[in-house]
C-alpha cells in the first residue's frame, strides 16, 4: 500500500463574468485578493482541455489563510454554459459556505451588493444560524454563525 497522503485542499475555483465586481462582493464577505494575472498558453489548454485559451484569475484568501477562491474570467474560449440559478438540489458543485461572527450583519452588508435570501435565515438547535443567499452573478453562497462563540 502506498502511503500517500492528501496535503490540503488548495482552492475552489468559480467562473464569473465580472472579475472586478466578484472581488469586490468577496471582500466584502472577508476574503482578500492575494493576486491577479491572465492565465495562457498551451500549458493552460493542455490541464483544462479547452485549448489554446486566455483565462483572467484572482485568487481570494480568507482571513486564516487556509482557504481560497480562485475566480476566473474566461476571454478564451467564451463561458459555454450557466449554472448560476440552478437550485439548491440540483447536481454538482454548487456552493461555498462561509462562517461568520454576525450572520444578521452580513446579510445586511451584502445587500447593499445586490445579494438576496434564498430561503430564509434559520437556527439549527443551539449550534448554529444559517443561511443561504444568491450573491454576486448568482453565484449560491452559504453563511454559517456558530452560536455561544461571541
Amino acid at each position: 500500500m502506498v502511503n500517500n497522503k492528501l496535503l490540503r485542499m488548495d482552492n475552489v475555483g468559480i467562473v464569473v463574468e465580472s472579475l472586478d465586481e466578484a472581488i469586490s462582493f468577496f471582500e466584502e464577505i472577508g476574503l482578500k485578493l492575494e493576486g491577479r494575472a491572465i492565465i495562457e498558453g498551451e500549458w493552460a489548454g493542455r490541464v483544462t482541455g479547452l485549448g489554446s485559451q486566455r483565462v483572467e484569475i484572482a485568487m481570494m484568501v480568507t482571513p486564516d489563510g487556509h482557504s481560497r477562491l480562485e475566480l476566473s474570467r474566461f476571454i478564451a474560449p467564451p463561458a459555454v454554459s450557466d449554472h448560476r440559478t440552478a437550485p439548491v438540489n440540483a447536481l454538482g458543485y454548487l456552493r461555498v459556505m462561509f462562517a461568520v461572527e454576525d450572520l444578521d450583519e452580513m446579510v445586511s452588508r451584502l445587500a447593499k451588493h445586490g445579494a438576496v435570501l434564498v430561503g430564509e435565515v434559520v437556527q439549527y438547535e443551539n449550534s448554529y444560524r444559517l443561511c443561504y443567499i444568491r450573491g454576486n452573478e448568482g453565484l449560491l453562497i452559504g453563511l454559517a454563525e456558530q452560536l455561544g462563540h461571541k
